[in-house]
């Protein structure tokens, strides 16, 4: 009888211990995006930091924010068995940048290609 209680609390001790390793990551992630959040109130309010490299301190912060993410709650890693996670993130990315790559050039030549205000004043009159 003892043996049969032991074969049943064995699997149970397992899903704990992997519900708590879980739970761990998840509190670790938003930890670090918390700090990370804070980071970046304060880069931009600060007067301690160089003017010019405020955007660069954000961007960096920006991508750690991301790379956080990626890995504490959407479990992505190097494994083989998140290949096609990679997979999908890699063309979410892909597509993202040729909407924003699109949508740049668009704005470019539409600048590049209207007349002047007072032209477009004198055409409306």
């Amino acid at each position: 009888m003892d043996e049969h209680a032991n074969a049943h609390a064995a699997p149970r001790e397992g899903a704990q211990r992997a519900l708590r390793a879980g739970l761990v990551s998840y509190l670790i992630g938003l930890g670090l995006a918390v700090a990370l959040t804070l980071a970046s109130f304060w880069a931009a309010g600060t007067n301690l930091i160089w003017s010019p490299g405020v955007p660069i301190a954000l961007a960096v912060l920006a991508i750690a924010q991301m790379g956080v993410h990626l890995v504490f709650f959407l479990h992505i890693s190097s494994s083989p068995d998140n290949t096609n996670n990679i997979l999908a993130l890699a063309f979410g990315i892909l597509i993202v940048s040729l909407v924003v790559a699109g949508s740049l050039w668009i704005m470019a030549n539409l600048d590049a290609n209207m007349l002047p205000m007072d032209q477009l004043m004198r055409m409306q009159r």
